[in-house]
């Protein structure tokens, strides 16, 4: 095989290469990196010994997001403040024609996997997004196939208890994020309120960049009351509706400072705000300024 043809073939898989480690990082940076990695390791094999590519591909490219997701994991708990994943536009990272594909995108599954270990997330993305089979998972994890059924099991339950696969549409989601918004720069606690679920939880990544709050607020009384007074402090100058990992999401230029936020949604009531405001977070598909 020539080299134009390594690229050819390894230009074909990249696209679920790059979906596949930011699922795994929830950092396209640092899965572009891993993507850019395994080319130059697929550049120096013996292809003529890879019987399956795709499956070679998917076997470095987890390998090396495992590596970087242990050591990232130490940086991330030194981090100013809750550390968010870096949202992307869908288009971004590979295809997404399976239900499995868009839950494993979506941004509360993105924060919900931080709560597992790097093995677990690892074993849990590849069954569910990439529907591997179980002795392919063992050896890229390195532990028997009973251990990563156990595995499997476990992320699963865990992610469970924190989201909904029934998701309203689109069109919904925007309509629900429209009406907190009008609700909040209207001083509407009542309306607020309304839209939040009792155990609502709002996080904001600044990364110690721009000004945050560097605790989750919890509760729906106190989350109603920190978005209202937000927007009575700093005002909304700008607003554009973005597509954020597969859901609509908003651009929002507040008090001369970008953000984009995104919320889980739960029995139709809002259950997590994700506000990224680290602007090393927003270089990719979003405005920096209006």
């Amino acid at each position: 095989m020539t080299r134009n043809d390594a690229t050819v073939d390894f230009e074909t898989h990249r696209p679920v290469l790059l979906g596949l480690a930011y699922r795994l990082l929830g950092s396209m940076w640092d899965a572009e990196d891993v993507v850019q990695e395994a080319w130059l390791r697929w550049s120096d094999t013996d292809r003529a010994a890879v019987k399956e590519p795709r499956a070679f591909l998917v076997t470095i490219v987890s390998r090396l997001a495992l590596d970087q997701l242990r050591s990232a994991r130490v940086k991330r708990e030194a981090y100013t403040g809750p550390w968010l994943p870096e949202p992307v536009s869908a288009s971004e990272v590979g295809p997404l024609d399976t239900a499995e594909l868009r839950d494993t995108l979506s941004y509360a599954t993105l924060h919900l996997m931080e709560r597992l270990s790097p093995p677990e997330r690892a074993v849990f993305v590849l069954r569910e997004a990439f529907d591997l089979p179980y002795d392919e998972i063992a050896s890229i994890v390195d532990a028997s196939v009973a251990n990563c059924r156990q595995m499997h099991h476990r992320a699963s339950v865990r992610l469970a208890q924190g989201r909904d696969r029934f998701q309203p549409s689109p069109e919904d989601h925007a309509r629900l994020l429209l009406r907190f918004l009008d609700a909040a720069q209207g001083g509407d606690l009542a309306a607020l309120t309304s839209m939040l679920s009792d155990d609502v939880a709002a996080w904001t990544d600044g990364g110690g960049k721009v000004r945050a709050a560097l605790h989750p607020i919890e509760g729906r009384e106190k989350v109603a009351a920190f978005i209202a007074g937000l927007i009575r402090r700093y005002g909304v100058e700008e607003t554009r509706i973005v597509d954020v990992n597969g859901a609509p999401g908003l651009w929002i230029m507040t008090g001369g400072q970008p953000q984009v936020a995104t919320v889980a949604i739960q029995n139709g009531l809002i259950r997590g705000i994700y506000a990224i405001r680290n602007p090393d977070k927003l270089g990719r598909g979003f405005p920096q300024e209006g």
